[in-house]
C-alpha cells in the first residue's frame, strides 16, 4: 500500500500525535507499506525509510514556541505526484486541511484523525476565544471530506458525533514498555527531581508547558503541602510564567527529556501528575502507569478510560483541592501503593504501537472499500 500521511506536527518535535505518527510510519515500513510524510518543514527529509517532505513552517501570533505550516497548494503537487492509495490527514485544520482538499481533489481515499482539541483549547486563550466557532466549522467541513474520521477516544468520538461528523472510529492507544520501565527508577534521580530531598512525596508532570495543560493548578497543592516535591520535566510558551507562579515552593523545572533520562523521571517518582482537563486521550498516561506508577489524574472522559480510581490510578475533581490532597493521602499507605503500581503496568501492557498501527492500517483498507463502492455507484 503507498500512503501519504499529512501532518501539522512531525520530527523533531515531541508530543503525541508525534509520538503515535513515527510508531505508525515505523510499522508501516517494517510490514513493506511505502509510506510519505508531509509535515512543516523542520529539518528531517526521512524516518525509517519514510520519505519526509517539508513544507515552509511560519510563527503563529498566539502560539509562537510552535512553527506551524498554513494550508498550501504545493500539497496537491506533492501527492499527484507520489500516487497514494490511501492519503491520511492528521489534525485537518492548517496544512493537513490542504491534504484533505488534495485527496478531494484526486477522488483518493481519506482518512482524516483528530487529535488535539482545539476549541477547548481557544477557551483558555481567552484573546483567541472568538476563534472557537469558525474553528469548529473548519473542523467539520474538513472531516466531512473523509471516508473515515478517526478519534483517539470513546469521550471524543461522541463530541465530535455531536458536531455532526460521520464515519467515526476510535483508534487504539499505544506504549513502548520496554523504553518505559520501572526497572529505570534511580536514587539519582529522585535526588536531582525532588533538589535533595528524596525523603518527600516525588510527583512528575510531564508535557508541554502550555496554558491548556492547566499545570497552575497545581499551584495551591505546593503552596500548602511541605511533604510533596514536584518535578515539571518539559518545555514550552508558558514556561516563564509557570517559574513565576511556583517560586519559593518545592517546584523544580529540570526541562526537556528524553530517552532513557525521561524513563528514569518517570520512573523515580511516587506519581505522575495530569491535571488537564482539555485532553483527546493523554498518551503520556500510559507511559507514567508503564513505568509503575500511580497516575494522579484530574477526572475527564478521555482520562476515565484509562485510569480506574483506586486500582490503577486515582482520580481527583479539577478545582477541588480537597480531593487531590485526598488522592495524595491515599497513596502513602504502602501496600495501597504498590498495588496500584502493579495495576499500572499490568494496564500498560495490555497495549502496543504495533496493535495501534495496525488499527490504523485496518481503517486506510476500510476507506480503501469505501471509496471504491461510493465511486461504483
Amino acid at each position: 500500500m503507498k500512503i501519504a500521511i499529512v501532518t501539522e506536527t512531525f520530527l523533531p518535535s515531541v508530543d503525541g500525535v508525534v509520538t503515535r505518527l513515527r510508531h505508525a510510519v515505523e510499522r508501516f515500513r517494517d510490514l513493506g507499506h511505502e509510506v510519505m510524510v508531509i509535515a512543516p518543514e523542520l529539518g528531517v527529509t526521512e524516518h525509517h525509510g519514510a520519505r519526509v517532505v517539508g513544507v515552509r513552517p511560519v510563527t503563529l501570533p498566539f502560539y509562537k514556541h510552535r512553527r506551524f505550516t498554513l494550508p498550501n497548494p504545493t500539497v496537491d503537487g506533492i501527492i499527484r505526484g507520489f500516487h497514494p492509495d490511501v492519503v491520511h490527514a492528521a489534525q485537518p485544520l492548517l496544512l493537513a486541511s490542504s491534504g484533505a482538499f488534495a485527496a478531494h481533489r484526486q477522488r483518493i481515499p481519506l482518512v482524516a484523525s483528530y487529535h488535539t482539541h482545539i476549541p477547548r483549547y481557544l477557551d483558555l486563550y481567552r484573546a483567541w476565544s472568538w476563534g472557537k466557532r469558525p474553528v469548529w466549522w473548519q473542523i467539520r467541513r474538513n472531516h466531512a471530506l473523509a471516508d473515515i474520521n478517526i478519534a483517539t477516544s470513546e469521550t471524543m468520538r461522541a463530541e465530535l458525533a455531536s458536531q455532526g461528523i460521520e464515519d467515526l472510529h476510535v483508534v487504539r492507544r499505544g506504549v513502548d514498555t520496554k523504553a518505559f520501565h520501572p526497572d529505570f527508577a534511580s536514587a539519582q534521580m529522585r535526588e536531582r527531581l525532588t533538589e535533595g530531598h528524596p525523603e518527600k512525596k516525588l510527583l512528575v508532570f510531564v508535557g508541554r508547558l502550555a496554558a491548556e495543560k492547566e499545570i497552575h493548578r497545581l499551584r495551591p497543592l505546593m503552596q500548602r503541602r511541605d511533604d510533596v516535591a514536584l518535578a515539571i520535566v518539559g518545555d514550552g510558551p508558558f514556561r516563564r510564567e509557570l517559574e513565576q507562579m511556583f517560586a519559593g515552593t518545592s517546584t523544580l523545572f529540570p526541562g526537556f527529556m528524553q530517552g532513557e533520562e525521561l524513563a528514569s523521571a518517570f520512573a523515580s517518582a511516587d506519581g505522575f501528575i495530569f491535571p488537564s482537563v482539555t485532553e483527546t486521550l493523554g498518551l503520556v498516561i500510559l507511559e507514567g502507569m508503564a513505568s509503575g506508577l500511580p497516575v494522579v489524574a484530574a477526572r475527564s472522559g478521555p482520562t476515565m478510560e484509562q485510569v480506574t480510581d483506586g486500582v490503577n490510578g486515582l482520580l481527583w475533581d479539577s478545582g477541588d483541592d480537597s480531593t487531590l490532597d485526598a488522592a495524595l493521602n491515599r497513596l502513602a499507605d504502602p501496600q495501597r501503593r504498590a498495588a496500584i503500581r502493579a495495576e499500572a503496568r499490568a494496564e500498560a501492557e495490555k497495549f502496543s504501537w504495533e496493535n495501534a498501527s495496525d488499527d490504523l492500517l485496518r481503517y486506510y483498507e476500510m476507506a480503501i472499500e469505501k471509496h471504491r463502492a461510493g465511486a461504483g455507484r
